[in-house]
């Protein structure tokens, strides 16, 4: 642990808490570029996340005293405390519910970490191959301590739901594979030199993750069976609070959801009509995108076009829309490994910009790849979107503190940045054309359809008098599997993985559309503050350099640019 002194004031209270999570979790080490974390993998134990709480604890008592000393109060201070309470409260609040417990998912669990850091872990050089084969030896005990926070889960009656179980033990058996498994198609790309110590690294950890598979087809699932798949209000609340940075009105926040659905709805019709006039719905005409719209042939063909894409945005938004430093303007396209869920991702660069802002696309076995589906996409997980905000905190790191720019990261601020980047670029001009804009409102309708679904069917609220759909009924989730596939141009793969994840991740999906809201209104706030003279350039960057906040804080914060 670091020595941190209670003379520090608040961002060194952040930034010492930083450094001595990197030790607990050597996977977040990888994802900051610490050279020293890519051998080593996190105890995902129950003393291994104890270990995490302690730690959030000891760091609250050190805020107390740091705000108390001359200069704690400062804005730049009071703006990193408030972050770093509030964030470590909630995470507080989900670890005391023994919630690491069951900690079961298609998208996001110690297993997806383990495997995901691999793809970010250096592979250049000799010895940057023997820290992989360090941290592949690390992978049978990392798997061994999630899966007794699993069996202690059990024995206190704190399940996973079965549909998530079942779909994580189909990930496990494509990940083991028939050949060596995915560690060994990774570990393949190694020198010569390592290939006896790689090979037999990776043996062991598709080894350990064959047991994993096995014990929870054999013991986990059986156990778990009859439990339900949604949490409830209560549960529910505490995880819309970790993802979204606020105690919501969730009854405010579903009806918000369907108000922009039916704003959605009607603007969909209208753009379906432009692309297949008297269809009888907009998913008809995204139906005729599938077949008859413009198409991109090939994996590594569809890489390159959303490079292109991406680099594109790049040249036209900076030095109009956004001033950007030359290593922010550097991202990278990138295929992702199978087995993972259906969704597009990005992952950030490293501290130093050696690993540069990667976009990933799953192909999900797919060779051709429509354009309305991919383009509003790219703007949300690249440029502007997610790349430009999260490259941005990298980039005035030293501006703001360690932890601001990177750990305290609130999902509902970046995913609504993200949100509001495909709007932006509406806004702009960039999706005139019928096909992209129609898959921009499909992306908007799904997100919109996210907040109706994952508040609905956790908190099995009755669907309102004026939906189209089982009006007056109670949310399920076979419902909201149904409605959301009624919605949504995207193939039923996809919208099955997207379901399980919103029932492992309860909250989450929810932060697009109210993170996008609150995006708007602070613009529109400073806009009204600064009359004629707001100058949106200004304005974004100096949105995208204030590091996170969460959404208790965003709005207030925003207007003030």
């Amino acid at each position: 642990m670091s020595d941190t002194k209670s003379s520090l004031l608040p961002r060194q209270v952040a930034d010492a808490y930083v450094d001595d999570l990197i030790s607990l979790d050597p996977i977040l080490g990888t994802y900051l570029g610490t050279a020293d974390s890519h051998p080593r993998l996190p105890d995902f134990s129950p003393a291994g996340q104890e270990a995490v709480a302690e730690l959030a604890r000891t760091t609250l008592a050190k805020l107390d005293e740091a705000e108390r000393l001359p200069g704690g109060d400062s804005d730049a201070e009071r703006r990193c405390a408030r972050l770093l309470r509030e964030r470590l409260t909630a995470e507080l609040a989900v670890h005391e519910a023994d919630e690491g417990l069951r900690a079961v998912s298609n998208i996001h669990s110690p297993v997806h970490s383990i495997r995901e850091a691999f793809t970010l872990t250096p592979t250049a050089t000799e010895d940057d191959w023997a820290a992989v084969a360090k941290r592949l030896r690390a992978v049978p005990a990392a798997v061994e301590g999630y899966r007794a926070s699993l069996d202690a889960g059990l024995e206190r009656k704190l399940f996973a739901g079965p549909r998530q179980t079942e779909t994580f033990i189909g990930q496990l058996t494509e990940w083991v594979g028939q050949d060596g498994g995915w560690f060994a198609e990774f570990a393949g790309g190694g020198p010569q030199s390592l290939r006896t110590e790689l090979s037999a690294a990776a043996a062991a950890a598709t080894d350990s993750f064959a047991r994993l598979r096995d014990w929870m087809r054999d013991v986990y699932a059986p156990a778990v069976e009859g439990a339900p798949d949604t949490v409830g209000r209560e549960r529910y609340a505490r995880w819309s609070r970790y993802f979204n940075g606020t105690d919501l009105d969730l009854d405010e926040a579903y009806a918000y959801g369907w108000s922009e659905y039916h704003r959605l709805r009607a603007e969909m019709e209208t753009e379906a009509q432009r692309i297949l006039p008297g269809c009888a719905s907009p998913w008809e005409a995204l139906a005729h995108l599938d077949e008859h719209g413009t198409h991109i042939e090939g994996v590594e063909e569809v890489r390159d076009w959303l490079q292109r894409l991406m680099d594109e945005a790049i040249e036209a938004l900076d030095g109009t829309h956004f001033e950007l430093a030359e290593r922010v303007r550097r991202v990278e396209s990138r295929i992702a490994p199978p087995g993972g869920a259906a969704a597009p991702y990005y992952t950030g660069p490293s501290e130093d910009f050696s690993r540069p802002g990667c976009t990933w696309l799953p192909t999900m076995g797919l060779n051709r790849f429509p354009v309305y589906d991919l383009v509003s996409t790219w703007y949300h997980e690249g440029v502007p979107g997610h790349h430009l905000q999260l490259a941005q905190w990298t980039h005035v790191a030293d501006q703001l503190s360690r932890y601001q720019a990177t750990v305290g990261m609130v999902s509902a601020n970046c995913e609504g940045w993200a949100l509001y980047a495909e709007r932006l670029m509406d806004e702009l001009g960039f999706l005139g054309d019928a096909e992209r804009r129609l898959g921009y409102l499909d992306a908007q309708m799904m997100r919109a359809c996210r907040v109706i679904v994952d508040i609905g069917m956790h908190l099995e609220l009755e669907i309102p008098a004026d939906s189209p759909y089982r009006p007056g009924e109670r949310w399920t989730p076979a419902y909201a599997q149904e409605f959301f596939g009624n919605h949504s141009g995207r193939p039923a793969d996809f919208v099955e993985s997207e379901l399980t994840r919103y029932l492992s991740m309860p909250g989450q999906a929810i932060g697009y559309k109210l993170g996008e809201r609150a995006w708007l209104l602070g613009r529109e706030a400073a806009r009204r503050a600064h009359g004629s003279s707001f100058d949106a350039k200004a304005w974004h960057m100096a949105a995208l350099s204030q590091g996170s906040l969460g959404l208790d804080d965003l709005v207030d914060e925003l207007s003030k640019l």
